[in-house]
């Protein structure tokens, strides 16, 4: 039987034995169970398309391989090449946002995407991890620089350094009115919840909190008086009228599904139009069963805890935040994702992560994983 000896001092066998296995696995797992239900719930939006049963599968296996590749490259990486790596996404995707204003490529009346003819980018997915390494990075140095009090320190807030809050959050007020306008206002709100986590764990003052919240409420009116689809949404949530189609089809595939699942009895989701993105879960519920369903979602709160272990036992600010960030990137997703699948919250159009089907959304995931897995392994051993 064929083993990897400690002993051994190649890169390869540093990498076996420094990386976290546990988390890494896990990733894994969600990639392979991702592949199973791309071929379960897209068989059924290829059929409504007229489109062969693998169809979305046969679509997704190019990003399932660049996702798997970009996870275990990243991975081998050290901080400085994963901080040069993270600022060529951000870059990459700051200089693709401008194109979803001039020229954009517009798929379910979103202007969200650049269109290269063979894919589809959006720009406000692909740059997530850039966002929140970089962010990481600028906490950790503006906590190197101002000390502990990086909020009300006048300093970290002056026009004469780029490590100033003032050009950080004009930056990025900049991206979150594009995203908002795109329509995407649930992808904007929940870059606005990430950088708020961030800022928390860098030590946010709770005074600040309610000013937070405040700024949350208010782009919750902007929106519900300026975006006509969010208006309905909400208005369809509380009052049970409108257009209710998608979120009514995905309690119903979950209760049809029961404890065990419906299997080849598994109808409902065949009227589900995102089945195999958005309302991934419902169908993963009417066909393996809720208890099943439950399994999905505690390896899912696996890679969370796991986040959350890496970032308290870190030795570097920057680690804490930059797993601390992705913890809150991911639970965020899956929040967001499943209060819109139980019909608990209005819909968002988030994506389940890993597990939902998406090229860009996907090799997103593994780019910022891989990344987060480096810096940790460093963190821990170097």
């Amino acid at each position: 039987m064929f083993r990897i000896k400690r002993s051994d001092e190649s890169k390869l066998t540093s990498w076996y034995f420094e990386i976290d296995r546990r988390l890494l696995g896990c990733i894994l797992l969600l990639v392979l169970l991702s592949v199973i239900f791309a071929l379960s719930a897209g068989s059924v939006a290829a059929e409504r398309i007229g489109q062969s049963w693998h169809f979305f599968l046969v679509k997704a296996i190019p990003f399932y391989l660049i996702g798997l590749a970009v996870l275990f490259g990243t991975s081998f990486l050290n901080k400085k090449q994963v901080l040069l790596l993270s600022g060529a996404n951000l870059a990459f995707g700051l200089a693709l946002l401008p194109l979803t204003v001039v020229a954009p490529h517009i798929i379910n009346n979103s202007a969200r995407f650049v269109s290269f003819g063979f894919v589809n980018i959006m720009p406000a997915d692909i740059m997530k991890p850039g966002f929140v390494i970089m962010t990481a990075y600028f906490l950790a140095k503006m906590k190197e620089r101002y000390g502990a009090n990086i909020f009300f320190n006048k300093s970290a807030w002056r026009f004469d350094t780029w490590l100033s809050w003032s050009y950080y959050l004009a930056l990025f007020g900049i991206v979150e009115f594009v995203i908002f306008f795109h329509p995407d206002f649930g992808t904007a709100v929940l870059y606005g919840l990430v950088l708020s986590a961030m800022m928390f764990i860098a030590g946010l003052p709770l005074v600040l909190i309610p000013v937070l919240m405040g700024v949350g409420f208010f782009g919750l009116v902007v929106a519900f008086f300026t975006l006509p689809h969010v208006h309905r949404r909400i208005i369809s949530f509380f009052t049970g009228s409108g257009d209710t189609y998608q979120v009514d089809q995905s309690v119903n595939s979950i209760r049809h599904g029961g404890l065990l699942g419906s299997g080849d009895d598994a109808f409902v989701k065949q009227s589900l139009p995102d089945a195999h993105t958005d309302f991934i879960f419902a169908a993963i519920a009417e066909d393996l069963g809720a208890i099943l369903a439950c399994g999905l979602l505690v390896v899912l709160f696996c890679v969370f805890r796991r986040l959350i272990v890496n970032a308290t036992n870190s030795r570097d600010l920057f680690v804490l935040y930059a797993a601390g960030g992705t913890a809150a990137l991911f639970a965020s997703q899956i929040c967001f994702n499943m209060l819109t699948t139980l019909n608990l919250f209005a819909p968002k159009g988030m994506t389940l992560p890993f597990i939902s089907y998406g090229g860009s959304s996907l090799v997103a995931y593994c780019l910022l994983f891989g990344m987060v897995l480096a810096i940790i392994r460093e963190d821990k051993w170097k």
